[in-house]
């Protein structure tokens, strides 16, 4: 089946090394709008995304990023120019799965529009530090939002990786 979003689906990689270059405003909307599209429980709509494109605001928070990992990243956004992070309701009972798809749209979308991208972890101890709480307080992301994961955007710098082969016995089909 010759299908450009299965297409997208299938050919999407994580990247891990990226220009000193920013992300067109267009490719940014399209990805934004992707995001606030994705699939939520209910359709209660319930994933923020609070966008960081200041150098020294995405090097402050990749500093916080790496300090929960132990300071064993140098950079754990990787030198992305961009930094989404996705925030859930925590009121709201699917606020864990509607981030994680949000995440999923962001990164889908943007392969679709030639931006590479990758899922941060530790965003939840992000949202919980003072500091970036009071970042995001000034955005006018209330305390009830939990930090989900930070999708990183840029273009890469490095070789496309080739897919893993794609372990077996994962699909269960009752009959």
């Amino acid at each position: 089946m010759n299908n450009e979003v299965l297409k997208c689906l299938e050919e999407r990689r994580s990247i891990r090394v990226y220009k000193d270059e920013q992300i067109k405003p267009k490719e940014l909307d399209a990805i934004l709008r992707a995001g606030i599209y994705a699939p939520s429980g209910m359709n209660r709509q319930t994933s923020v995304l609070a966008v960081f494109q200041d150098k020294d605001t995405v090097k402050k928070l990749s500093a916080l990023n790496s300090s929960f990992a132990g300071g064993r990243f140098a950079d754990p956004f990787y030198g992305a120019p961009t930094v989404i992070m996705v925030l859930g309701d925590s009121r709201v009972y699917t606020y864990l799965e509607d981030g994680a798809l949000t995440m999923g749209n962001l990164m889908n979308a943007a392969h679709a529009v030639g931006v590479d991208s990758c899922w941060i972890h530790r965003a939840k101890e992000m949202a919980e530090d003072t500091e970036c709480r009071e970042l995001l307080r000034s955005m006018g992301i209330g305390d009830e939002y939990v930090g989900i994961g930070c999708c990183i955007l840029g273009y890469r710098d490095c070789a496309y990786p080739e897919p893993r082969p794609r372990r077996e016995n994962r699909i269960f089909i009752h009959k």
